[in-house]
């Protein structure tokens, strides 16, 4: 009896990843927890540091004036100061933790949005993108909803804290520090767009350097067949050359920034002090700066560059804004990268298969004509029917899965538990055991992800796996690239596979299409073939 027909769908529009990634608001979710404990340990230490101040002056003042000092007041201005460095120091650890789980937790919602992506749309992104994306970004986002987020809740609490205190002694002082910020504001304003502009081009210039490494490591072999080493250093030091400039010119608008901030706290701590002197000396009567004790100017002094450290704090951190929103936005132009649309391949959509219990199929046509297509269909990896369960495939090309651990570790993966004398049947018919770049046998050392394994490597694991598994073969180019015997050993196992199991291939091998039981030719848009 016949097998049913069966037929392969068009991929479904609609099948695409639904919801858009917002790395940005992901991270404000992930940094909440953390930041209400930053900040209530950011104005304690604020708190305590003015309550030193206070006390310190106090003691200061009536010392040089010959004044009593009261016995509490030592003890109390030496414990201010020892826990307003301890709260510094557990803000310090408590911003860290919190920039650290707000990482981790974005890759984990990253990687799970790379698992989501179809087959097709993920083979699309650049390797070194997607490296550097998972690495850099995450940081940089956490900086920006954590540390930046911080600084910038604390440059409204600080100053008012500060301005509170001094109002204690001197609304006149309180108000002349509060006129000099809005030039600090204004200043910000300005710079912002000029440091964001900068930032955006430096992480576009590290994707770049990120996305040329990788390539030119995956392509290592034929640069160095080809003798043009050098001519790709040079490109690659253009490319470093271009990513060191877009950060330079970070860093000069960042110092620059700290620059004026510092020179704006100065300036008005120089104008407290001049007005103070000229009230001590009774060289004029300014209010609010005359008839003052020596502690309550000491008092006013230590306050006001308080004032400012919050200023001060923001502008370290203004850096990190732009480049937290930079590295947004590249991670969602990653993720939300528009899918891939496979070719419009009417052929495929009208193909009807029938397919045996047992034999050897082979797809054959010219590169583009669908052949990848058709078994990614078949095997469920894009959208539409699922022709064959996914647990009932062994799936065999050069990028096929490789655990980290022994080759008979990565040979038995997802097989079942096949013997030792089994494992090494089939990893010396495939010539696993002969290759001389995997010493030790079955017992030779893997890599994780199988990274110092060649993809011929890789796919020969890949066709041993599956003649232990027993399950349907799905086979894409298995003798492509491969040395004369190397391919003549993998055609071997795979027609001994086909004699108990369907094994279906698509390939531009002449000899393995020759061998098939049935052969379906894509080579034209309107016709397909298939030969028994």
């Amino acid at each position: 009896m016949r097998p049913p027909a069966v037929s392969v769908p068009a991929r479904d529009p609609a099948a695409s990843i639904v919801g858009r990634f917002h790395a940005l608001a992901a991270a404000r979710q992930l940094a909440k927890p953390g930041l209400r404990r930053l900040l209530g340990l950011q104005i304690a230490r604020t708190a305590l540091r003015l309550g030193f101040a206070a006390m310190a002056a106090m003691a200061v003042g009536r010392l040089v004036m010959g004044q009593p000092v009261a016995s509490w007041l030592v003890p109390v201005t030496i414990a201010l100061l020892v826990a307003a460095c301890l709260a510094g120091f557990v803000a310090d650890r408590a911003q860290a933790s919190g920039e650290t789980a707000v990482s981790i937790g974005l890759r984990e919602l990253a990687g799970k949005r790379l698992d989501e992506m179809p087959a097709r749309q993920l083979q699309s992104l650049s390797v070194g993108g997607v490296i550097m994306s998972m690495q850099r970004h995450p940081e940089a986002i956490a900086a920006l909803v954590v540390g930046h987020r911080a600084a910038s809740a604390m440059m409204a609490a600080g100053p008012l804290l500060a301005v509170a205190t001094l109002f204690l002694v001197s609304w006149q002082a309180a108000l002349l520090v509060i006129c000099l910020t809005p030039v600090m504001i204004v200043f910000f304003a300005l710079i912002g767009d000029a440091i964001r502009r900068r930032a955006d081009a430096q992480e576009r210039a590290f994707g770049r350097l990120a996305g040329q490494f990788a390539d030119r490591i995956r392509t290592l072999p034929t640069i160095l067949a080809n003798h043009a080493m050098a001519s790709e250093e040079a490109k690659l030091a253009q490319r470093l050359e271009a990513y060191a400039g877009n950060t330079m010119g970070v860093l000069r608008i960042a110092f620059a920034n700290a620059g004026i901030i510092d020179f704006f706290a100065s300036l008005s701590i120089a104008i407290l002090a001049v007005f103070l002197g000229l009230g001590h000396l009774k060289l004029a009567t300014i209010p609010g700066f005359s008839n003052l004790e020596l502690w309550q100017s000491l008092f006013i002094l230590m306050i006001a560059p308080e004032y400012f450290a919050p200023f001060r704090r923001f502008s370290e951190q203004y850096h990190a804004k732009a480049e937290g929103l930079a590295a947004a936005a590249a991670l969602d132009r990653l993720l939300d990268a528009e899918p891939v649309a496979a070719k419009s391949l009417p052929v495929l959509d009208r193909l009807r298969l029938t397919l045996p219990a047992h034999g050897l199929v082979a797809v054959v046509g010219p590169s583009g004509s669908g052949k990848s297509t058709l078994l990614r269909r078949l095997a469920g990896l894009e959208p539409g029917a699922h022709l064959l369960a996914a647990k009932e495939i062994a799936w065999v090309s050069t990028d096929a899965y490789v655990p980290e651990g022994t080759l008979a570790g990565a040979i038995s993966w997802n097989a079942g538990a096949p013997d030792r004398i089994r494992l090494e049947d089939a990893a010396r018919a495939i010539g696993l055991l002969d290759d001389a770049l995997l010493p030790g046998g079955l017992d030779a050392r893997l890599d994780k992800g199988g990274a110092n394994l060649s993809g011929g490597q890789r796919l020969r694991i890949a066709v041993a796996r599956a003649q232990l598994c027993g399950r349907t073969v799905l086979a894409d180019e298995p003798t492509a690239k491969l040395d004369r015997e190397t391919a003549e050993a993998v055609r071997r196992m795979l027609l001994e596979i086909s004699g108990t199991r369907l094994v279906i291939v698509a390939t531009h091998d002449r000899d393995l299409a020759a061998a098939a039981d049935i052969m379906v030719d894509l080579t034209r848009d309107d016709t397909v073939e298939v030969a028994a």
